[in-house]
């Protein structure tokens, strides 16, 4: 994983770090926002076994950088208070708030259950924003990242790379927040679009 990005994950250190019972790694508390809120959470990487089983599951192969992001950064991650979030494989279901678990949105979802209509079959869909529920995908085609609308695959922006589109979000998403973590306009649409 690029330097920078890690760096711009782990930028709220100073507010805080800490484990969930399940291994998720908690970067930046905010106690403003609740008080087992969170900016930033990795989760445990995936290994070998689990992304064949998730690749059975959805019925395609996960794209080659992504795949690397999940075996070797995280499984998927929540970025800024979920303003941004990664998906990945959902190893429990429990909602239980004393078992302190944390896990990622599931990647099934968009994929499997809730595919937009017009979603080519080279899509495949890595995360969403919090604001309104748009949709990034990767056109395993040409390994571009795209982000649409919820309901529609159809590209509104569009990055060269997994990773050049991370590193570019990180760095605008940040704009929207202070120094303490709290988002300076709520109002204002995080999306980049």
């Amino acid at each position: 994983m690029n330097q920078e990005i890690k760096g711009l994950i782990y930028k709220f250190e100073n507010l805080g770090i800490a484990n969930s019972s399940d291994g998720a790694l908690l970067i930046g508390h905010v106690p403003f926002k609740g008080p087992q809120a969170w900016l930033n959470i990795i989760f445990p990487k995936l290994n070998n076994e689990e992304v064949a089983l998730l690749e059975e599951d959805l019925r395609t192969t996960i794209p080659k950088e992504y795949k690397d992001f999940l075996m070797n950064f995280s499984n998927g991650c929540n970025i800024l208070s979920s303003n941004l979030s990664l998906y990945g494989l959902r190893r429990q279901l429990t909602r239980d708030p004393k078992a302190n678990s944390r896990q990622p949105f599931s990647i099934l979802t968009p994929n499997k259950y809730e595919r937009p209509e017009n979603a080519k079959d080279s899509y495949f869909f890595i995360g969403g924003y919090q604001w309104d529920g748009s949709l990034l995908y990767i056109d395993k085609d040409t390994n571009i990242v795209h982000c649409g609308s919820p309901d529609d695959a159809t590209s509104k922006v569009q990055w060269a790379s997994f990773e050049k589109m991370l590193l570019s979000e990180l760095k605008r998403l940040y704009t929207f927040f202070d120094e303490e973590g709290r988002e300076i306009d709520e109002d204002v649409s995080t999306l980049p679009y």
